[in-house]
């Protein structure tokens, strides 16, 4: 059966808003956020108002406050649907034109109605449980929540005895600051106890919680095992499929995973997700280029900036910096305010060398909110690419104080400390980076780098090998690998991991085909390092570059044929007969090569054919 091909439309359009809503209610500013982002990028053709939503009073709710409404304002999906005449009937219907809809089967209807009872019942103690959780006040949230029996009031108490136990760590974590005592992060001891509150969990919101709780406590089979569930009763909670991705650690996990998926593989949620990951895991591909276009067509938001934003992320990570500071333009043509991913259109700004263009982003972006770790490190990439190191560093510390788990800025820190060749603060902040996440290959590259500076060549490779592991085609990491084993006098490994680099190399590399050369010379292999250095003169010769860039590379195979025993003296004398014709300084070795040695060996092969040739035809017949 042909799967049919996705489209937003009206039900989607609908999850959407019920999104913002019930992600709002439940203090999930980010996933609200994300949905509400979504929905405004759908085309105003196919997002009509919505119209006013007439909930009928349940018949045996009863309230001894005549002031208040009987109405409650904003249920949850299970009740919503619950209190529908026709429940069953609209949930098949929604199960047919949306397969992400939130599913019924398992739950009997009364105890749906049960739970929309209670939730109408705890209204007033919910909305006040919001106020003071967008205070954040979670003790007050816990306290006025506790008699209250509704799985909406069990998910905010839940989740904030969750955000006031990490704070708590983080308190604690603090105190230990600059001692050996101070563990690599925060431990949160009360993990255990909130995952027996949600052990049970039969509500698509508390299921997100206890993915992660497992998650957090390296459960990660069963941490997927509840984001599955949870994603298949409400799919468009953003923050449950951040925590799936939370639980992978690669590229092959991800696409183990995709098929166990409770929605369609043309599902935009699926293809988000799948790009997001990626992202996240620094190894996006052409593949997930196509995938973002595909995702901001007519057919599924055209102006999201949410996309746009991952769409320049993965044009980041494939190296094409002008294709993606133009994605970043685009966002901030349509909300010049908008600050999340911002620090990215900055690294770009700073590998192109763009001083103009970061200072105004800097500029613009500081006058928008001083106090958020993308516009710190902005700030800290317009230092750094003044050469002010010590300012460069200051910015950057102070977003990871803003936000402890700001990857980027501790790796950036790093950096930084390595050009003030400050090796021990570079290692502690790249140490830090990798606290933060064990996946992220810079920081493990960086701590490579730092260890190599210090000369401690054994530990750097212990670092490289890490980055390798993570991001197995990145030129950059198997030469840097391949280098240090050089310095350990270990040729046979360089040799390796050199090959390794052209795998993912461009095809007209050469420095890669030079060090090649160079080590098989050292190992006496010279068959190998003529072929090298042969690669290297063809492909010059096939870019039209000048004889001088190329000129060592003919000469070393010309001599291998002439002095080495490689026999294409044809080819040998091509090569000396165009060096010799150049301004390269290799001329005088040219022409001595085509003038003292090369008759000679011609001599010499013309002997072996005529020897060959004698030896073949036998003595003479008498």
């Amino acid at each position: 059966m042909v799967e049919a091909p996705f489209k937003v439309d009206e039900d989607v359009v609908a999850a959407l808003r019920n999104a913002v809503r019930d992600c709002s209610d439940r203090g999930l500013l980010y996933a609200s956020k994300w949905a509400a982002e979504l929905l405004s990028s759908v085309p105003p053709s196919k997002r009509q108002p919505e119209p006013p939503a007439v909930v009928p009073t349940l018949p045996d709710f009863h309230t001894s406050t005549p002031a208040r409404s009987r109405t409650p304002p904003a249920l949850s999906f299970a009740a919503r649907n619950i209190l529908r005449t026709d429940a069953p009937e609209a949930a098949q219907r929604s199960q047919a034109h949306e397969p992400s809809a939130p599913s019924l089967q398992g739950q009997s209807i009364d105890v749906l109605r049960q739970e929309a009872e209670w939730e109408a019942h705890d209204v007033d103690r919910l909305v006040m449980a919001k106020a003071f959780m967008e205070a954040k006040e979670f003790l007050r949230v816990i306290h006025w929540l506790k008699p209250c029996r509704s799985s909406k009031a069990t998910f905010l108490r839940v989740y904030s005895q969750y955000l006031e136990s990490e704070k708590k760590a983080q308190r604690e974590w603090y105190k230990l600051e600059k001692t050996r005592e101070q563990p690599p992060e925060p431990v949160n001891t009360s993990l255990h106890q909130l995952l027996e509150l949600v052990s049970n969990a039969t509500d698509p919101w508390l299921l997100f919680l206890k993915a992660v709780f497992l998650c957090r406590l390296s459960r990660r089979e069963e941490a997927i095992e509840s984001a599955i569930l949870s994603i298949s009763m409400y799919p468009w909670n953003w923050s449950t499929w951040v925590a799936l991705g939370d639980c992978l650690c690669d590229g092959d996990e991800l696409s183990s995973l995709l098929p166990l998926l409770p929605l369609p593989a043309s599902h935009p949620l699926v293809l988000m997700f799948q790009v997001k990951t990626l992202n996240s895991l620094n190894s996006p591909t052409d593949n997930e280029l196509a995938l973002c276009d595909r995702l901001l067509s007519e057919d599924f938001f055209p102006r999201s900036m949410w996309i746009m934003a991952l769409r320049g992320n993965v044009l980041y990570y494939l190296h094409d910096f002008t294709a993606a500071e133009g994605e970043f333009r685009k966002i901030l043509a349509i909300d010049p305010y908008r600050v999340d991913d911002i620090d990215i259109l900055s690294n770009i700004l700073y590998v192109t060398e763009n001083t103009t263009a970061l200072s105004k982003l800097a500029h613009d972006h500081l006058a928008i909110d001083k106090d958020r770790p993308e516009i710190c490190c902005i700030i800290g990439n317009y230092f750094s690419l003044r050469a002010e190191h010590e300012k460069a560093v200051k910015y950057f510390r102070r977003a990871t104080q803003l936000d402890r788990t700001y990857l980027a800025a501790w790796t950036l820190m790093g950096h930084e400390y390595v050009e003030m060749k400050n090796s021990h603060a570079a290692i502690e902040a790249y140490r830090k980076a990798v606290d933060v996440n064990r996946k992220d290959y810079r920081a493990w590259y960086g701590l490579a780098q730092a260890y190599e500076l210090l000369s401690m060549h054994q530990y750097a490779l212990y670092y490289y090998q890490h980055a390798t592991a993570l991001r197995p085609y990145d030129v950059r990491i198997w030469q840097a690998q391949g280098m240090c084993y050089e310095e350990m006098g270990r040729l046979r490994e360089a040799i390796e991991c050199l090959r390794r680099a052209l795998i993912g190399a461009d095809p007209e590399e050469t420095v890669i085909h030079l060090k090649l050369a160079k080590l098989h010379n050292d190992l006496e292999e010279y068959a190998e390092a003529a072929a090298y250095h042969r690669r290297i003169v063809e492909v010059c010769r096939a870019a039209q570059k000048p004889v001088p860039e190329w000129s060592k590379s003919a000469v070393y195979v010309a001599r291998y044929h002439i002095q080495h025993g490689g026999g294409d003296l044809d080819l040998a004398r091509q090569y000396l007969l165009l060096v010799s014709t150049s301004n390269a300084e290799e001329v005088n070795q040219a022409n001595e090569l085509l003038r003292r040695y090369l008759p000679a060996a011609t001599l010499r092969q013309q002997q072996q054919n005529a020897q060959v040739r004698a030896a073949s035809e036998g003595p003479p017949v008498a």
